[in-house]
């Protein structure tokens, strides 16, 4: 057996509730809880949201915190249901929670952790020397904005790392995938083809450019949305995307969390640090 058919094989056997699933679940709700202190250190929203609606701030953030955990869960055990049936999960958790040897994790956790450090590096080396020199102004405030405590950034880390995978990539990319898979069979007149190279890809291209999409809402509240400042979104974090979408489909959804996870800690926590370092190198 192949090393990615012994990785993914337990996939196909998982029940629609598992153990799997409830572990993914956990993680990525508390993921969005750690993500808090940073968004409300970028623009106080949920303050904002509590003084709109007369609440106390902790009844808000509870309420939010149900609400996203309730869409989580929803999205972790149907998106292992679709992954399943595209021969894709999470084989490391499937292995360990089910009490059978786990595939061998160093190598493929050093590569996830090299590449997402890699792509972090890349990404700040883009912003700095492609697109603010393209938008001075734009990109300048977002760079010079002030940015979140490091722990902030750190804790912000799992919220990428954990809930945004499982939203992204386990969720939407499965999903995705499985329709074009579906889609494929009907045209060529077959059931159950495969998860070929191009269905793959053209699912994770779309599902990468909807990621950086995705960050969107926030920008707008530092900066006005522009045509480059769309196209920086979808490039910086689509790059990532696609990164973790192709780890996902190859090592499994553990492999795309931490590679997400370490390109984080390079973009909410080391560059912030450097900021006027970085400031200093710009064109």
């Amino acid at each position: 057996m192949e090393e990615s058919e012994l990785l993914l094989s337990g996939a196909m056997r998982r029940r629609f509730f598992s153990r799997t699933g409830f572990a993914i679940w956990i993680g990525a709700s508390v993921g969005v809880a750690c993500v808090l202190p940073y968004v409300e250190a970028l623009t106080p929203a949920l303050g904002q949201a509590a003084t709109r609606l007369g609440l106390p701030v902790a009844l808000v953030v509870l309420l939010s915190l149900l609400q996203s955990a309730a869409m989580l869960g929803v999205m972790t055990f149907s998106g292992l249901w679709a992954a399943g049936k595209l021969s894709l999960g999470a084989p490391w958790l499937d292995a360990w929670l089910g009490g059978t040897p786990p595939p061998e994790l160093r190598r493929a956790a050093f590569t996830a952790v090299a590449l997402g450090l890699a792509v972090g590096v890349v990404l700040l080396a883009l912003d700095v020397f492609l697109f603010l020199p393209l938008s001075p102004n734009a990109v300048g405030q977002l760079l010079r904005q002030p940015q979140p405590p490091a722990w902030t950034g750190l804790l912000a880390s799992f919220e990428g790392g954990i809930s945004e995978e499982v939203e992204l990539r386990l969720f939407l990319l499965s999903f995705l995938a499985l329709g074009l898979r579906r889609a494929s069979s009907l045209v060529a007149g077959a059931r159950g083809a495969d998860l070929t190279p191009a269905i793959f890809w053209t699912a994770n291209v779309i599902a990468a450019v909807l990621f950086g999409l995705g960050h969107l809402p926030v920008t707008s509240h530092l900066i006005p949305l522009t045509a480059l400042i769309v196209t920086r979104a979808i490039v910086l974090n689509g790059l990532v995307g696609l990164l973790t979408g192709y780890l996902f489909w190859r090592r499994g959804i553990e492999m795309a969390m931490l590679c997400h996870f370490c390109a984080d800690i390079i973009l909410h926590v080391v560059a912030p640090l450097l900021q006027p370092l970085l400031l200093r190198v710009a064109p």
